[in-house]
């Protein structure tokens, strides 16, 4: 879990950019997508595209 502590005379606006950033860093967005129960129809296309793109990779790598 992302935790930040607020300084003394910190902004909410660094502090939420100081967040966002832990956020990214932890990986935590794209594994909220990824369970998702709703999934929108552009979102499907992109990670099938995604999958079998990645599945053309490994098999020039095997050869």
């Amino acid at each position: 879990m992302t935790q930040i502590i607020l300084g003394e005379n910190e902004g909410i606006d660094s502090a939420l950019r100081r967040f966002k950033r832990q956020v990214s860093k932890a990986g935590i967005f794209p594994d909220m997508r990824k369970n998702r129960h709703f999934e929108t129809p552009i979102e499907k296309r992109k990670r099938k595209e995604l999958t079998k793109h990645k599945q053309r990779k490994q098999g020039k790598r095997r050869y």
